[in-house]
């Protein structure tokens, strides 16, 4: 026998429920003025029907104010006002305002010009029990750099500096642009330096500052000995010297391109493989130290330092099992010695007849000592200080990379030491390390290719002429990446004396965008034009071009 049921009758809403229903529809259709409504409805009503108003209710609220400012004027005035009284009335209700709630305030308040108040804001966030992040700094930042107010944006900059709030490529081109505009010059060196630190290629609007700036600015740089600055470019690892603006003259300012070797296209000067500087090194290499020491046998990580002090002469270091378990994932597959031994006998040959270190576990080494086939070559490795065996229980990852980035040579694998990012604190140049330090390599049909590091870094370059190379970053589908050279005509002529054998003056014989005409010092704005040629030396030929700079910076003594 069927049973009737009986259907369910929905269950009236309260009006605090009615209320956040009808808020999150206006929330996800961005209706501002619609949720206007239903708080002004919400806070008239009488007490027997009124609800309290939470946290959450003030946020979405304000979040719809804040993001309703780049409409018409009507709205951003509405938005504005209704935002101001909508905060005022969450603080008198004893509701405290978290990061979320005082980043769309300060929004307001710098839509109206107020970066004062949105910054005061800022400041007393700690009665909140909030922090800082760089979206709650960004409207007082970047409402002075409007309002052309540099010592108030600096001032933001030093408190978020204070507060471990990270600048990134939007903040620093807007202190760049302010600072340019405000003539200080000694500023717009400094934030140069921060794009040099923060980006590998600026975006077009950035570069059009940096570009407007250096065609307005004709102030004479210091005069440094050339032995100093070359010595402290090397100290910081190559590409720049931080010693302040240098020559005299006009600035010549220019587009081009730079070719596969790292020549400019414009100057001719050679841009270099930008590593880390000293300090970072020693900070890195205490670091894998740290923690190898606690993850290894102390005495045997200790053992191995110590070996490493008297034997600081190798140019490059080599993962031995990551080579010579390379491709043999195969029913036959082992660890190939062959594989190891080329590899070791293509650096040998590569750094003038001088061995690198191959660090391998002592399980390993057994193993190939065990074998006949092999016996031989591995003990005269063992002779010749050229193989290091790790101990039992222990990691030789640790030992490979803390060999490389001590004695500041190459280190041939393919293993990209991604575990080594995640767990090495303070790591955050350790990109840049790997760019310029590590070597890739394959075996194709046998055949040894090392992949060595780039002849140059994709980075803002200070050279130790004074002039300056800014990689602009363009749309990807662009075959080549423009680049924004920046000279002085001393400058220039210094890098055309070491690129040219002859100077012959070239006319109408094409552009300079070819790499192989580099121009003389016109402000003619780009090295693409025809213009440009009557004012081209011909290049040198690219095979006097050296490849020193691939190794260690430092020059040591040739192994025995």
């Amino acid at each position: 026998m069927a049973t009737s049921t009986k259907k369910k009758k929905p269950k009236s809403q309260t009006p605090e429920a009615q209320f956040n229903q009808a808020l999150n529809s206006c929330s996800k259709s961005k209706d501002l003025r619609s949720a206007i409504s239903l708080y002004d409805a919400a806070i008239a009503q009488p007490p027997s029907a009124a609800f309290r108003l939470s946290h959450h209710h003030f946020n979405t609220l304000l979040y719809l104010c804040s993001t309703s400012l780049a409409g018409d004027p009507d709205t951003k005035d509405f938005a504005v006002s209704h935002g101001f009284r909508i905060f005022d009335h969450m603080v008198s209700a004893g509701i405290k305002p978290n990061e979320a709630s005082i980043t769309a305030v300060a929004r307001l308040a710098a839509a109206k010009g107020d970066g004062d108040y949105a910054f005061d804001l800022v400041k007393k966030m700690g009665v909140y029990g909030a922090a800082p992040r760089l979206r709650t700094c960004d409207p007082a930042l970047f409402c002075f750099c409007e309002r052309m107010e540099a010592e108030k944006a600096y001032e933001v900059e030093e408190y978020m500096g204070a507060a471990g709030v990270g600048l990134e490529e939007p903040e620093i081109a807007a202190l760049l642009r302010v600072s340019a505009e405000c003539g200080k010059e000694e500023r717009v060196y400094g934030y140069l330096h921060k794009l040099r630190k923060s980006v590998r290629g600026v975006r077009e609007e950035t570069g059009k500052v940096i570009e407007e700036w250096f065609r307005g600015f004709e102030g004479d740089g210091v005069e440094l000995d050339g032995e100093l600055v070359s010595g402290v470019v090397a100290k910081n690892g190559g590409g720049w010297h931080g010693l302040g603006w240098i020559g005299k003259g006009k600035w010549v300012v220019r587009r081009g391109t730079v070719d596969v070797d790292g020549v400019c296209s414009c100057c001719g000067e050679r841009l270099v493989c930008v590593d880390i500087d000293d300090q970072e090194t020693e900070r890195f290499a205490g670091s894998v130290a740290g923690l190898a020491l606690e993850r290894e046998a102390m005495t045997n990580f200790s053992e191995f330092q110590d070996w490493l002090e008297n034997h600081a002469d190798y140019e490059a270091i080599v993962d031995g099992a990551n080579i010579g378990l390379y491709q043999q994932n195969f029913a036959e597959g082992g660890f190939s010695i062959p594989q190891l031994d080329a590899v070791v006998k293509e650096l040998y040959n590569r750094h003038g007849n001088k061995w690198p270190l191959i660090v391998l576990h002592n399980k390993r080494v057994r193993a190939l000592l065990d074998n006949p086939a092999h016996r031989g070559l591995v003990q005269e490795w063992m002779e010749k200080d050229v193989l290091y065996t790790t101990p039992h229980g222990s990691n030789d990852d640790w030992y490979w990379l803390y060999a490389a980035v001590k004695l500041r040579c190459l280190l041939v694998t393919n293993d990209e030491m991604r575990d080594h990012i995640f767990e090495l604190l303070g790591s955050s140049f350790f990109l840049k390390w790997k760019e310029r330090h590590q070597v890739h390599y394959t075996f194709e049909k046998g055949i040894l290719k090392l992949q060595m590091p780039p002849p140059f870094s994709i980075v803002i370059q200070e050279s130790e002429k004074g002039s300056w190379h800014v990689p602009v970053a363009g749309d990807e589908t662009e075959p080549v990446r423009s680049w924004l050279c920046i000279t002085r005509p001393d400058a220039c002529n210094a890098a055309n004396a070491e690129s040219v054998k002859r100077e012959t003056y070239v006319s109408n014989v094409g552009t300079c965008g070819n790499g192989k005409l580099p121009c003389q010092p016109e402000d003619v704005g780009s090295c693409n034009s025809e213009q440009d040629t009557q004012n081209c030396l011909q290049n040198s030929e690219s095979d006097n071009r050296t490849t020193e700079g691939m190794g260690k910076r430092k020059r040591s003594p040739s192994l025995e």
